[in-house]
């Protein structure tokens, strides 16, 4: 979330919006109806002092929720409010821009490309097509009936991935052992007893060559930070980490260096982990050259390799682009090329499709399961939907509050879920209407 100041607390930042727009009110009164909203949006007044990056991306999208609706303003333009969070905590931030609206009459615009969403919380639903309004309706008639071109594709990708059988687990060797992992964040507190927020406690899973495990829970259960942990970026209090023979967390130096090239990362927001100065081509070479692997001649080749292995052909027309002149899609595409540059054995999607439409999710899901029977992948695949993991994934685990609380095949998670959070995941998840006759 770029719009937020990454030095100032998230109680600052609520604190920050009353000091400029409602001088009138006291401190006190300031930080109670600070303390409020972030009990509304579910983040809870205990992290008032927290910093941004301390928070996952969904809870970072509650902060900026409550910045949003912090002055109840008349009309509410809602951009994709709800993207990063899990559908639990969707629908509560909905029921409260709803009630917000319902309260002093304003009206709600809700831009989203969640067609189950869009029907659950608006009465009426326009489709846009290359900048121009298509389709007008009710949402219940644009969703059983849409009449677009578009909005038949969209619906038709939509209704594909609620719910689809989970696929047959690949024969292949192992490849990633996680056991009894534990990242803990301090809080604060006197040192002798420090308040510690346990993300990650005692989460072990395996995964082989060839193999999608789908890493599934609400905003904020841990699901960012397990990622950070394995990719060495964020420290770990204790358990190990074994690549093949390897304990990464007793590696150092080069070996170290050597060992992490093979685990590698696709992010959730393609723009943000993208530098916007570097073009296409250069942002896919550049791993190659941080870690001397390549010329700059040859890691520029196989950055047109990589182009055309995800789908951007001709290479020509795209290498030269920087990532604002990409679509999201695109966008994403050259994150996966990036990704793939070191020719990594484990790929880690973070949320690496939550913010596409369902057409787009679905090339993207398909380009991925191509490119990991292609290249004999291991895949950790994260998200808080609980159907596209189900469709995606060999395998599910779902944490909650940083511990494996239920583990098995992701069709079998949705139909008779028996974990607390995965029976939420489930009740909450909405779904299109069924076709009248």
């Amino acid at each position: 979330m770029t719009r937020l100041n990454p030095l100032m607390t998230v109680g600052g930042h609520l604190l920050d919006t009353f000091a400029a727009h409602r001088p009138a009110m006291g401190y006190q009164e300031r930080k109670d109806r600070a303390e409020s909203l972030l009990e509304q949006v579910g983040i809870g007044a205990e992290r008032f002092r927290a910093y941004p990056h301390e928070f996952s991306g969904g809870m970072r999208q509650r902060l900026a929720i409550a910045l949003a609706i912090a002055l109840a303003p008349p009309l509410v333009i809602a951009d994709e409010p709800t993207t990063s969070l899990d559908v639990a905590v969707a629908g509560q931030v909905m029921a409260v821009l709803r009630d917000l609206c319902e309260e002093l009459g304003s009206a709600l615009l809700l831009i989203t490309h969640d067609l189950a969403m869009a029907n659950r919380w608006c009465e009426d639903m326009a489709v846009l097509d290359g900048g121009r309004l298509v389709e007008q309706n009710s949402s219940a008639q644009v969703l059983t009936h849409p009449q677009s071109d578009i909005g038949k594709r969209l619906v038709k990708a939509a209704r594909a991935r609620e719910g689809g059988d989970t696929p047959e687990t690949p024969d292949g060797t192992a490849v990633l052992r996680v056991e009894g992992l534990r990242c803990w964040h301090n809080l604060g507190g006197a040192p002798w007893s420090p308040n510690w927020l346990k993300a990650v406690d005692g989460v072990s899973f395996s995964l082989q060559s060839g193999e999608s495990l789908g890493v599934v829970g609400g905003s904020g259960c841990g699901k960012s930070t397990l990622c950070r942990a394995l990719m060495g970026l964020t420290p770990i209090r204790g358990g190990d980490v074994w690549l093949q023979t390897q304990n990464l967390l007793q590696l150092r130096g080069s070996a170290e260096r050597q060992a992490r090239r093979t685990i590698q990362m696709v992010f959730q927001d393609p723009l943000a982990c993208l530098n916007p100065a570097l073009s296409v081509a250069d942002a896919i070479a550049d791993p190659l050259l941080i870690h001397g692997l390549a010329s700059r001649a040859a890691a520029r080749e196989r950055a047109r390799e990589l182009l055309e292995l995800v789908g951007l052909s001709p290479a020509d027309h795209f290498q030269n682009r920087l990532p604002k002149q990409l679509s999201g899609g695109q966008q994403q595409r050259v994150a996966i090329a990036r990704a793939l540059a070191l020719r990594p054995q484990v790929l880690i999607c973070d949320e690496s499709v939550s913010m596409l439409d369902a057409e787009i999710q679905a090339e993207v899901l398909a380009l991925l399961r191509r490119l990991q029977q292609d290249l004999g992948l291991a895949m950790i695949f994260v998200t808080h939907d609980l159907s596209v993991a189900s469709g995606f994934c060999h395998r599910v685990i779902v944490l909650d509050r940083g511990h494996v609380v239920e583990e098995g095949p992701g069709d079998q998670l949705l139909r008779h879920p028996e974990a607390a959070i995965t029976r939420t995941l489930v009740e909450a998840c909405p779904l299109l209407p069924t076709s009248s006759p």
